[in-house]
């Protein structure tokens, strides 16, 4: 039996995970915001004939409280999947910020989980696995001006976001020997309430998303430190493997984990 954490677990890719991963066998650590969504999969998973899973609320956009998440887990784990985040919201929609005063997709989409998984790398298996849900949407992250505070876009802010968790990916799999670390767009546009919030057009659906994490949660003869576009290896955005970039992206991101949390 592996011991699973997927973040963002009650609703699309993440329930779809956590059901199938139960369903199998795995003890399912459900990650969400909202009791009563996240102890209706506990329940579907049981039902499916799954181990009881271990429920964790909190809210991602406060570093505290990805902290407090972080010391509340139990035990060992052998696979985290950093799969909640938000979409680009709306056309129109006005910038938003994170409790912490950080551009509020940088902070959900990339920055709780950098934070999260530091956390848990003592817990984590020798040979364990880390999934980073990332986006085949993909913008250079502006080092002048990070929070986007000029020129704000729903979509260039998620866009930038997903770019730093495969930049995050890439570095994790050269520290970490052993384990298998790599980002995937799952499928593009799935049937999520993500997406038809972002008021675009579902164009694949959320089993198909499935079928490409699965595969980096359990398939074998896996590389690390890659970026898969569904089933198969691809090329991210060229600041991807950029090690001057990578290394101010850390600088940033530690410097606002220590402003956020002391």
């Amino acid at each position: 039996m592996r011991t699973v954490l997927i973040t963002g677990a009650t609703d699309g890719l993440g329930r779809e995970l956590a059901l199938r991963l139960g369903a199998a066998g795995d003890r399912v650590l459900v990650h969400g915001r909202d009791r009563g969504r996240a102890e209706r999969v506990g329940a579907e998973i049981v039902a499916a004939g799954g181990p009881e899973p271990e429920i964790l609320l909190a809210e991602l956009g406060e570093l505290r409280a990805v902290g407090k998440l972080a010391g509340g887990i139990s035990g060992g784990l052998d696979v985290i999947v950093n799969n909640a985040g938000i979409g680009a919201g709306r056309p129109g929609t006005a910038r938003e910020v994170s409790a912490d005063g950080i551009e509020l997709r940088f902070a959900v989409n990339y920055l709780a989980g950098y934070y999260l998984t530091r956390l848990l790398l003592p817990r984590l298996a020798p040979n364990g696995r880390i999934v980073n849900v990332a986006s085949a949407g993909q913008q250079a992250v502006d080092f002048d001006d990070p929070m986007m505070e000029r020129g704000w876009d729903g979509f260039a802010a998620y866009q930038r976001s997903k770019l730093a968790q495969i930049m995050f990916t890439v570095d994790l799999a050269a520290e970490l020997p052993g384990v298998l670390v790599n980002a995937l767009h799952p499928a593009t546009f799935m049937n999520t309430t993500m997406v038809t919030e972002s008021g675009v057009t579902p164009t694949s659906t959320v089993a198909e998303g499935a079928d490409a994490t699965m595969r980096l949660i359990t398939g074998t003869d896996l590389p690390t430190g890659r970026y898969f576009n569904g089933l198969h290896e691809s090329r991210a955005h060229s600041q991807a493997y950029d090690a001057h970039t990578r290394e101010r992206l850390r600088e940033l991101s530690d410097a606002l984990i220590a402003r956020a949390v002391g």
